[in-house]
């Protein structure tokens, strides 16, 4: 039993395709970077809201723009994404010919383009997916859309749905990878599928092939005008992936610890914000600006200038509003509407007083 299972998990000598865990640990590489980084510009963000609050706020984007850089970088010069050429493997379309080309001669055009769009959208696609339907069942669990009103059906009716779509996406995967395991399939992976490649790993040519490409200095010569820029902006941009790649590989333990801190940190995310003490005046809001924005009345919302319904409070700067305002603020612009502090709606805080 255990041979068989050895046969199941293991390449042979002669076949040049990875192991299930080869494969497996690849695509999760990637997985535990975002978030990493994502926590990385969260700190940066609560430090200098002025000048890193973009980051915050656009992460998804940004990240998806280095990304792209990154993977087409990899791509091009070694036929593989970063975290395959992370575990010395590469790319080759499927079937074709019998001899494997080098990782240095790249993917055919077509491979190389639907390979780029697999890694790179696919995954922004679908944590904005994620995100939606996150927003939609918070906004259903509180109420913020009126009872009556005429969309509230269509994302009833989708939040019904998504589970049994994304079970369906997971166990086409679960599928995929089960029939590599046994050798009924080339990919463990849809996505490789619809891409047309099939993975492989790195042969001694291809090494060769990688560190000649790595050592050797190209010489410049005499080229026009408009040849220069080109090459100049290509130098640019490959300077930029290689030093994202280079950084990425460093730092990868790192930035998988720090995952693991943050995936740890927000378990005590609720017990900690009512351990917090209650945070001093901002310094800013005592010459000109408290006046104009903060009523007079401290019953009355900043936001609404009404008597406050359901008080809530920021934990990251202890004023008060109305829960439906702060909640609809925060959730558009992520910082607190008053100080300006970096807020997510996890720092909402409900006030309950005897009278209510």
């Amino acid at each position: 039993m255990a041979e068989l299972g050895a046969h199941l998990t293991a390449a042979s000598a002669g076949d040049d395709r990875p192991s299930i865990f080869e494969a497996v640990a690849q695509d999760s590489l990637m997985a535990a970077v975002k978030p990493a980084l994502q926590h990385l510009v969260k700190v940066l963000a609560e430090s200098q809201p002025g000048r890193c609050g973009f980051l915050w706020h656009r992460f998804d984007e940004v990240y998806l723009l280095l990304d792209l850089l990154l993977q087409q970088h990899c791509l091009a010069g070694c036929s593989a994404s970063f975290a395959e050429n992370f575990y010395s493997l590469k790319r080759i379309p499927t079937g074709g010919c019998r001899r494997q080309p080098l990782a240095t001669a790249g993917l055919p055009k077509r491979q190389h383009w639907k390979s780029l769009l697999l890694l790179v959208l696919v995954p922004y696609l679908k944590g904005k997916l994620e995100k939606l339907v996150s927003r939609l069942r918070e906004e259903d669990e509180y109420s913020i859309h009126p009872p009556s009103s005429s969309w509230k059906r269509f994302y009833r009716a989708f939040l019904a749905a998504y589970p049994f779509v994304n079970m369906t996406w997971e166990g086409w995967f679960l599928i995929q990878q089960l029939c590599y395991i046994l050798g009924k399939a080339q990919h463990h992976s849809p996505m490789l599928r619809l891409a047309g490649v099939r993975l492989v790993r790195l042969t001694a040519e291809d090494v060769q092939a990688l560190e000649k490409r790595s050592a050797g200095a190209t010489s410049c010569q005499t080229q026009s005008l408009k040849t220069q820029v080109q090459s100049a902006v290509r130098k640019a941009l490959g300077g930029i992936a290689f030093s994202l790649s280079t950084g990425l590989s460093v730092g990868m333990f790192f930035l998988q610890f720090l995952d693991w801190w943050y995936s740890s940190e927000n378990q005590e995310t609720i017990k900690s914000l009512t351990a917090l003490p209650t945070p001093p005046p901002p310094v800013h809001l005592n010459h000109g600006t408290a006046p104009a924005l903060l009523p007079k009345l401290k019953t009355v919302c900043p936001l609404c200038r009404k008597v406050r319904v359901n008080a809530t409070a920021l934990a990251t700067s202890g004023f008060v509003f109305c829960y439906r305002c702060v909640y609809t603020y925060v959730k558009s612009h992520q910082r607190c509407p008053v100080t300006g502090y970096a807020t997510e709606l996890q720092h909402l805080v409900k006030l309950y007083s005897p009278e209510s």
